[in-house]
């Protein structure tokens, strides 16, 4: 059998009829770059995000480059971000000659740890950026409260996780003051190329988000302020207009996919979680023939009843002999991946900031340890249980 990380074509086949007239139209119009098609999209994500401004933009990379730009961070500000998510998040900081300031990560969730971002404020601190990684919410309330009290903006990194909730109250990307998403293919809601998004509720940043995305042209041509070319092709609008109706269903397969391994990892007698990763003197100790599942809050501080809706773009177990159970899957044509293998503070090109092995446990613990599994909408049962049957013949093995 083979079971792919990710497979888009069912997708694809499902919406064809409706994907290919829209490509033709606008091929037809050629009115390729903003124009009707991504006015229609914003719309549409005011009303499902609930928020006052959307604007689309290039990728999510940009979407977060343009939200630093719209809280005007300059040279040498500090920008609180967690040490363990994709590279673009601490990036764009530098990209600006801002200053990532790094935090650890909560070892459960993989979110942003509020107790280390209130550790690592100074003077400096402009905004802290928490990611809602792999499609669940940070711990949004302790993040909000920080920033008040410290008059921080939040940029809430919501690239994989739009349609989550926090708390099953509101979407992630509408609680801080601008949210970023991303379209690219891979994510639970991916476009034909790259494609992004920020929202906003606060009239002077959406305006100023749209002048942004322009050059920072109001009018043509007459510039104030200094932007980029952060436009959204009307191609990538389009096919997101057309798959955000099927959101809510797909997230939905992702859950009921994720219950279905967490289900047959204790049938398998596989699964430690839940609970946190314990460590001895600074280092994770994993039971070695065990796998650690994911877990859906509460976050720190939280009651047990409060839990966030996790829509699972992806989905992350950890293991002791990660990089062994990895080739073991490729063996067996089952697809995965490392998200991600070196954590910020480890990177070659943040060596002038300063950390060091050992400054960042939880988040090297999930470097080291975590592989993510197929969780696409589609996956089948019978794929699921082959994907678990495997691990547990791997684990037999050792």
């Amino acid at each position: 059998m083979r079971v792919p990380l990710l497979d888009l074509k069912p997708q694809y086949k499902a919406l064809k009829k409706e994907l290919d007239e829209a490509l033709i139209r606008i091929a037809e119009s050629q009115q390729f770059i903003l124009g009707p098609e991504v006015e229609k999209m914003e719309q549409a994500f005011c009303e499902y995000l609930k928020c006052k401004y959307a604007i689309g933009v290039s990728s999510g990379t940009d979407a977060l480059l343009i939200a630093l730009m719209a809280i005007d961070i300059k040279p040498g500000d500090e920008v609180i971000v967690p040490s363990y998510s994709f590279f673009a998040t601490a990036g764009v900081v530098s990209r600006l000659n801002a200053v990532p300031v790094l935090t650890d990560i909560d070892p459960v969730t993989f979110n942003i740890d509020p107790a280390d971002v209130k550790r690592k404020i100074t003077k400096k601190t402009k905004a802290v950026i928490p990611v809602h990684l792999y499609g669940q919410s940070a711990a949004m309330d302790e993040i909000m409260e920080i920033a008040k009290s410290n008059k921080l903006k939040v940029i809430e990194d919501a690239a994989q996780a739009i349609g989550a909730q926090f708390k099953d109250e509101r979407k992630v990307g509408t609680i801080g003051d601008i949210g970023c998403y991303s379209f690219f293919p891979s994510k639970n809601l991916g476009c034909f190329g790259d494609g992004g998004l920020v929202v906003t509720n606060d009239d002077e940043l959406g305006k100023r988000l749209k002048i942004l995305r322009v050059h920072g042209a109001e009018p043509k041509y007459h510039h104030k302020v200094i932007g980029g070319n952060f436009r959204l092709d009307a191609i990538q609008a389009a096919v997101i207009s057309i798959k955000l109706p099927s959101l809510a269903k797909w997230s939905e397969k992702r859950r009921r996919n994720a219950e279905s391994y967490n289900k047959a990892f204790v049938k398998a007698r596989l699964s430690e979680g839940p609970g946190r990763i314990t460590f001895n003197q600074r280092n994770p100790v994993l039971i070695p023939k065990a796998i650690y599942k994911p877990e859906k809050g509460p976050q720190p501080g939280e009651i047990a009843t409060m839990v966030n809706y996790h829509i699972y773009n992806q989905y992350i177990i950890r293991v002791a002999k990660r990089d062994e159970l990895r080739q073991f899957l490729t063996e067996n044509n089952i697809g995965s991946e490392i998200y991600y293998p070196l954590p910020f503070h480890l990177q070659g090109c943040f060596s002038d900031l300063g950390y060091k092995l050992g400054d960042f446990p939880y988040a090297e613990e999930a470097a080291n340890t975590s592989i993510a599994l197929p969780i696409y909408p589609e996956l089948g049962k019978e794929q699921i249980e082959y994907v678990v049957n495997k691990i547990r013949e791997f684990f037999d093995k050792q």
